[in-house]
Parts: structure tokens; sequence; C-alpha cells
């Protein structure tokens, strides 16, 4: 008898793979997931790449190289040791964190060498992702990723795929003019992560970063151990000093001398219990540290160190599947479907609009008579008629948003109750229906607090006795409704939860942004776009009550500020029935929610448009007075 076949036929080399991937990491408890949210490892779970049921030859070597790279860094790895030797500033830990990870490759390689052509499809893939083949400037390429591709390369002795070679090449001359010293000894250090830990911080210094390396630790340890031993020293006895003062007096007074001898006891008592705190508090400190004071605890706020929040031990940031039952999900899908029955036909046509306006934006564009590329047939004709005529070529031109990502920001406070939040639900659900069918990835967020006029944080703060100045006063829940990297069809359910009773209630917008903000700038898009939809200003009663009655909309323009200023995110905005322009520099205010649709379409399909001119007059932006 046949063996029937198998209902998904990717199933047994996923198994498979994750038996192997367990076995090289030494780690059989290792969990091991599939999923299209971004690979990476996290104590014992380790996600890789989904592979579909096709399973096609970039899918499967990308999902080995993965796995073997993330097997490498977890039996190799220390995090101690790491945090350890971590340096302080951003450029030098993004520098450690790439020879790191170069460090585990290489010892893999050598001890696994099948390991290693995995991994060069692995980065192979990811290098042509993210365009390193067409820079060609140093200045345009990352230079942490060059260092991690030349320790990788020197220690194996392995080519690079040809992307990331390029990258490489960019920088190596400069990093071996600088470091040339330093990497005669890269083969000495591999095997142990403390030495190549020293060997990297040694690497950051001589690129010039050794301002964001902070204390040595090694050094520290050398001086704790020099104040150990000056300490021992002061506190050894004289033993021919006041020891025989003391058997003097004894003798002249025989009854102070036995009260002197109970008070020395007790004395020595004490003495003998404060050591032993003191060695306590010793033990309980990490081997191989110093005493060290602890550090002050980062701000609430990038965009403003003076925004305080009393306590964020109960925000949130949830899937929108984790708020409600699948069953309720599909429930208020259904409902959020029949409320926007009269629209479809408006919605389509725009979503077709949308569609049309950017595909032809995506139809090829050529540049024609050129010495190498695609061959021209088209102007064979004039070879034929004159055979002393070159051949022409053609070569395509790279279409300006493909490599995109448009992350949609939704206000669920109350005051969205009703038609505007509908409207906005079903514009988010055409958004990333229309733009994934043009290659463009689409995030939608959303956010709102836990409670109304404040919650569990408001309740201990009114049990320590109200005290001044509290800042944010309500807990936050941020919503996830879809992830950039997950595909419509598997989310749609998820946007009828903003048809959920009690789901809406207060809004603090700028913390909103500057969360979405920050997931934005993680992705490896190179263009991103963060979009915002609300109908005022930030409210929050249990906040403001107790604040300066501008104090959530001082945070917002702060916020507002930082990302335009840094313009890393293209931010946008729309108001529903309120002018948000006061706000946003880019922004545009709609009368009525069935507008949205329309306001949406336009803005996206002005933000695609090659000209600047033509950019602005479609989107009819108002600058903020």
């Amino acid at each position: 008898m046949t063996k029937p076949p198998a209902d998904n036929p990717s199933e047994p080399f996923k198994k498979a793979l994750a038996e192997a991937t367990r076995v090289m990491a030494d780690d059989p408890d290792l969990g091991v997931t599939y999923s299209v949210d971004p690979p990476g490892l996290s104590g014992d779970a380790m996600r890789l790449p989904q592979v579909s049921r096709r399973m096609t030859r970039d899918e499967v070597l990308l999902a080995r190289g993965t796995a073997d790279a993330l097997a490498l860094r977890h039996k190799y790895h220390d995090q101690a040791t790491a945090t350890r030797y971590a340096p302080t500033g951003s450029m030098a830990r993004d520098l450690m964190d790439a020879m790191e990870t170069a460090r585990c490759e290489a010892v893999g390689a050598r001890d696994m060498p099948g390991t290693a052509g995995n991994i060069d499809a692995k980065i192979g893939h990811e290098a042509k992702r993210k365009g390193y083949g067409e820079i060609r400037d140093a200045a345009d390429a990352p230079l942490a990723t060059a260092a991690g591709y030349l320790i990788r390369h020197l220690a194996t002795g392995r080519e690079m795929p040809a992307e990331a070679g390029n990258v490489m090449k960019l920088w190596r001359g400069f990093i071996e003019d600088r470091c040339g010293d330093t990497l005669e000894n890269l083969g000495d250090v591999l095997a142990d992560q403390a030495a190549f830990a020293r060997f990297a911080r040694q690497m950051i210094d001589d690129l010039g970063y050794g301002d964001q390396l902070g204390d040595d630790p090694d050094q520290m340890d050398d001086e704790a151990e020099d104040e150990a031993g000056d300490e021992a020293e002061e506190d050894t006895p004289d033993s021919t000093g006041e020891d025989d003062s003391q058997d003097e007096d004894a003798e002249a007074n025989p009854e102070r001398s036995q009260e002197d001898q109970q008070d020395a006891s007790q004395a020595q008592v004490q003495m003998d219990d404060q050591g032993d705190m003191d060695e306590a508090e010793e033990q309980e400190l990490p081997e191989g540290e110093a005493p060290l004071e602890p550090p002050p605890p980062p701000p609430h706020s990038e965009a403003d160190p003076g925004y305080t929040v009393y306590n964020t031990a109960h925000d949130e940031e949830i899937a929108a599947e984790d708020l409600a039952e699948p069953q309720e999900l599909e429930r208020l899908r259904a409902y959020l479907d029949q409320q926007l029955d009269p629209l479809k036909g408006a919605v389509s046509r725009l979503a077709n609009k949308l569609q049309r306006r950017l595909q032809a934006q995506q139809n090829r564009s050529w540049d024609f008579d050129r010495e190498e590329g695609i061959l021209d047939a088209g102007r064979l004709a004039r070879v034929v008629a004159n055979p002393t005529m070159p051949l022409s070529f053609k070569v395509e031109q790279d279409t300006e948003f493909r490599d995109t990502v448009v992350t949609l920001l939704l206000d669920n406070s109350g005051s969205m109750r009703g038609r505007p939040i509908s409207i906005a639900a079903i514009c988010a659900d055409v958004l990333a229906r229309t733009l994934e069918r043009c290659g463009v990835k689409v995030e939608i967020l959303g956010f709102t607090t836990r409670a109304w006029k404040g919650g569990k944080a408001r309740e201990e703060w009114l049990a320590e006795g109200r005290p001044q100045g509290p800042g944010r006063l309500n807990d936050l829940r941020h919503i996830i409704y879809k992830s950039a990297d997950a595909p419509w069809r598997r989310v749609r359910d998820n946007l009828g939860l903003m048809m959920k009773e009690g789901l809406l209630k207060e809004n603090i917008d700028g913390e909103a942004l500057e969360w979405a903000h920050k997931r934005a700038i993680m992705r490896p898009e190179a263009r991103k776009i963060l979009m915002v939809i609300s109908d005022g200003a930030p409210v929050d009663d249990s906040t403001l009550s107790v604040n300066p009655a501008n104090y959530l909309e001082k945070h917002l323009r702060d916020v507002i500020a930082m990302v335009e200023k840094r313009r890393a995110v293209e931010l946008l905005a729309i108001g529903i029935g309120h002018d948000v322009t006061r706000y946003y520099e880019r922004a545009v205010t709609i009368t009525d929610a069935e507008q949205l649709a329309g306001a949406i379409t336009e803005q996206l399909a002005g933000l695609f448009d090659s000209d600047p001119r033509a950019r602005a007059r479609v989107m009819g932006m108002k600058r903020a007075s």
C-alpha cells in the first residue's frame, strides 16, 4: 500500500530542520518555530523564516542558512560575557554585535564545515534584499556590517557573496589601515569569547569609536583587587603596640580590665556581624564585577526627557487576536462588513484607482543605447541594414517605491466610536490589500487605554498619597492589528476588533506615535511612511487633572518634531472632523468620515509620485502655522 501524501509537503522538511538545529545548537529543549515575522533568537526560542508548500529553492536555502546561523550563535555565544564587555554607544554596539556574529559563524564553519555554504546563502539573500550590490560609495554602506563580513572572510578564508562582498570591499581598505596590527591576532582569539571581546573593543577604538566603549571591565577588576589588598593591609593589627599596653592596664586594675574585656567582646561580635553582612553583599555581586552605582533609569520619551509616567508596569502591547476569541473576531468582522455594505462600491473604485496609479508607476522603463545589458531587439533592424552598426542594449530602471513599508496608526479612542471607526477600519483593510498587490508592505496599529479615567496606575497613585507631578496616569494599550510581514488574508478578521464594545477609551497620541515610529525605523525597508488617522488632540482625564493642561499636547508636539527632524520616517496625518494641521507639518483635515477612503487614496498616490511638485499638488498638504 502506498502512503497517503502529507497535507503540507513542507512539514517533513520543517521537522527535520528543527531537529537538526537542536542538535547543532546542542540544546534538545530549544523551541523552533516558523513565522512570517523577522527571524531571531530569544533565550530558548528560535524563529525561522516561513517555508511555503511550494518549497522553492530560495526558501529552503534561506531557512537552512538562518537556522545554522542562529544555532551557532546559541551554541558559541555567552550572554553574560557579552554583557560584561558591551559598549555603551550605539555604533560601537553595532560593531561589537556584527563581529561577534561573525566569530560564532567562523568557529561553527571550522567545527562543522557544512554550515558555511548555508550561511553564505543566507548572507547573500539578506544583502541582495537590502540592495548592497548597488552601493557605490562607502558612506552609503553600513560600517558595522562591513566589519562583520571582513572578520568572517579573514577567519574562514571564504569569499563573501557578491552583494555582501561589495560592502566589504568598500570599507576594507579603511578598516585594514586603522586595524592592521589588531587584525593580526584574529586567529588567536576566535575560540575564546572574552578574548575576542577585548579584541573587538580594540578594533572599535582603532576605528575611532573609543569614546563609545565605556569603562574597561578588566581594568575595573584590577582596581577592585588592588583596593581589596590595601584594605587587608590596613586591617592588620599591630601585635607589639596596643595589645601590650592593654596587658599592662589589666595587671594594674583587674576590675577595670574585666569591664574592658566585656566591652571588647561585644565590639568584636558587632564587627563579626558587620563582616558577615559585608561578605553577603559581596557574594551577591556578579563574579568579577566591582560594586557600581546603579545607572539612572532611561527617560520615558526620547523626544522629551521631561515627560514622565507614573507607572509603566500595567501598559501593554498586544496583538489583536489576543484580545478576542477567533469566533468573536469572525463575528465582529461580519458586523463591520455589514456596516459598510453601502460603501462597498465607492471603496472598491477607490482601491482600483489607487492600484492603477501605483502599478502605472511600476511599469517597466528602460535606458536605451547602452553598451551592455539586455539586447534591444527593436534596434536589430539597423544592424541588419548596416552591419557596421554596433549592437544596442537596454537596462531596466529601478522602481522607486518597491522597497517601502507603510504604517497606519489608528486612533482607537471613544470619540471615534460609530461611523468614524468603521470607516477607518475598512480603509485600513483596503489599504493593506491594495498595497500588498503592488509589493508594498503595510503595518496596521491602534492605540487606546486599558481603562477610563485612569487604571491601575491611578489607583496606585491614590494609595501612595497623591504625590505631586505624577505624569501620565493611565495604562496604555497599543494594539497590533497587522504586522508588516503578515499577509492580509491571515489577519483580515483582526480589524473587526475595532467594533468590539468597550475597546475604545482614551487616547495618548504622543506615546503611541513614538511607539509606531520605533517599530518603523526597525524595519529593513529603504523607505518608511507613517500615516496617523486621528480625530483630535490627545485626551486622558486622569492625566490632565493632575498635570498642566497642555501636558499631553506638548509631548505630542515634541514627538512630531523629533520624527520630522530625523526624517527616517515620512510622517503625515489625516484629521477626522478636527484640524490636525496645527500639529503635523503634512496633514489634511476631512469633515466627513466617509471622505477618509478618498483622502487615504489621494495622499498615498501623491507620496509615490516621482515628481515632487505633482506630489505636493495631489496631496494638498497644509503646513502647520
